[in-house]
């Protein structure tokens, strides 16, 4: 009687996400890390990579993003700013006073003709016209006291909400930081909740310098990636400094990349 064997796949565990997968695969079919690169081999051995090693470990570039990336913003807040300052300094109230001077609300009484024999008013309805207007008077100040108030309320709030989306808009620029070595990208965000994130070096298609007369006379710039990271398809580096180096140094290291993981992009 002839006996038959089976023989189960041969499987390993992906050393980056810990999925099983076949013992013959070069790419994970889960994280989809190449498994045939340097970075695979000292994570399965607990070495130091030979790029590492060639490389002493430094990194390529370091920085974050300058203060003049809130150019734009900064226009904008001072524009609020000068109309706050226009609430809060220029009475408006008055204007409506003068268009009451100009235009009287009340009605001028009609004059009595030459023969018509007018008697004067009794005390009592005087008193009364003067007690009405007196109230109409006290009335009309009591609005404009508030209308003031209201006025000036305004154009304080609008300033604090200004100054305080500069601030956090300041706090974010100096809270990223980007760190760039031949393998990948990395890079950290966030005030309260702090986020870190990377993205491997071969998966950058192409990148752009761009940058304004303004930007060539303070030293910074923008570089802009496209890459195949579903996180991560569109990438921006926003105003750094010495923008040139930065473009210079993705562009080798990517390409470099893209030789040791044999990694073709596909227009």
């Amino acid at each position: 009687m002839e006996t038959i064997t089976f023989n189960p796949p041969q499987t390993k565990q992906c050393p980056f996400c810990a999925e099983t997968i076949q013992a013959a695969a070069i790419k994970c079919r889960f994280c989809n890390e190449f498994l045939n690169t340097d970075r695979a081999k000292a994570t399965q051995t607990g070495s130091t990579p030979a790029e590492d090693k060639k490389t002493g470990g430094s990194t390529l570039f370091e920085g974050k993003p300058s203060l003049w990336a809130m150019t734009a913003a900064v226009i904008r807040g001072l524009i609020v700013l000068g109309l706050a300052g226009f609430l809060m300094l220029y009475p408006l109230e008055e204007l409506s006073i003068s268009k009451q001077i100009e235009n009287p609300a009340l009605p001028v009484a009609e004059l009595p003709a030459d023969d018509a024999i007018t008697e004067p008013a009794p005390d009592s309805e005087i008193a009364e016209n003067a007690a009405e207007e007196t109230s109409r008077f006290a009335l009309g100040k009591q609005q404009l006291l508030l209308f003031r108030k209201y006025r000036i309320i305004a154009g304080l709030g609008l300033a604090t909400l200004v100054i305080l989306m500069l601030l956090i808009k300041m706090a974010r620029l100096k809270m990223t930081r980007y760190e760039v070595s031949a393998e990948r990208i990395e890079w950290s965000r966030g005030i309260l909740d702090r986020k870190v994130d990377n993205l491997d070096m071969f998966r950058v298609v192409d990148l752009k310098l761009r940058r304004s007369l303004l930007d060539c006379i303070v030293g910074v710039g923008t570089v802009a990636l496209t890459t195949t990271d579903k996180t991560d398809p569109e990438f921006t580096f926003e105003k750094i400094r010495n923008p040139r180096r930065l473009y210079d140094a993705i562009k080798k290291a990517s390409l470099d990349a893209d030789r040791r993981n044999s990694v073709v992009h596909l227009e």
